[in-house]
């Protein structure tokens, strides 16, 4: 597929979670998850060491068994006080962005077994087993190559959508996936072709709202 035609920094910034949008019914050729995962491996890793590992998830059963999974973590979540909708509530005109990210999260909780392709980031432990303490560099060298793959997905026409509350049932997942041990999941990844076209940069808060000069406050 010919990739579009979009700057470095359009593509950066129209880059957004796709959940209602997912094209649920057309099927996503490998060779294009292929070439997103290709793009993926140039992403920079602690030491060079490129210890990530992708599962590819195609098998009906199995996403629909992942897809169970993440429906029960998707509840959980929005009856808890943390829920996107449930922030911000002071502030009408956030409060409805808050709501809509909301809604679209719970269609992509019923529907994340149906999506065409799901895409599990991996990552090998280099000693068998989490470290204690910071994680930064552990997770550093997975999270980018995840990103790097959802903007070649975006240039090829696919929408994606970062999520990783499977993982409160992570253990359940990794042994679905035949997972040894020694790998940890770091997200799980929708792919499918999108509906629609109007793909904008979002709102955010300012810059100089989070903006520190030589130390924090500053």
């Amino acid at each position: 597929m010919a990739i579009q035609q979009l700057s470095p920094d359009e593509l950066l910034t129209t880059t957004r979670s796709v959940r209602k949008r997912l094209d649920l019914g057309r099927p996503v050729p490998m060779e294009l998850v292929r070439e997103c995962l290709e793009v993926a491996l140039q992403a920079p890793s602690g030491s060079n060491r490129q210890g990530w590992e992708w599962i590819v998830v195609i098998d009906p059963e199995i996403r629909a068994r992942i897809g169970d999974y993440y429906r029960r973590a998707v509840h959980a979540y929005h009856a808890s006080g943390t829920a996107a909708g449930k922030l911000y509530q002071d502030d009408p005109a956030r409060a409805e962005v808050q709501r809509r990210i909301s809604d679209s999260a719970a269609y992509l909780g019923e529907h994340m077994g149906e999506v065409p392709v799901l895409v599990v980031p991996c990552i090998r432990l280099p000693a068998g087993r989490l470290p204690e303490g910071n994680q930064a560099g552990l997770w550093g060298s997975l999270l980018p190559a995840v990103w790097s793959y959802m903007l070649a997905a975006r240039a090829r026409g696919l929408g994606t959508a970062w999520t990783s509350l499977h993982l409160a049932y992570e253990s359940e997942v990794a042994e679905l996936l035949g997972l040894p041990g020694d790998i940890r999941q770091g997200a799980l990844v929708p792919t499918a072709y999108y509906t629609g076209d109007s793909f904008k940069p979002a709102a955010r808060v300012p810059l100089d709202d989070v903006l520190h000069l030589d130390r924090f406050g500053g």
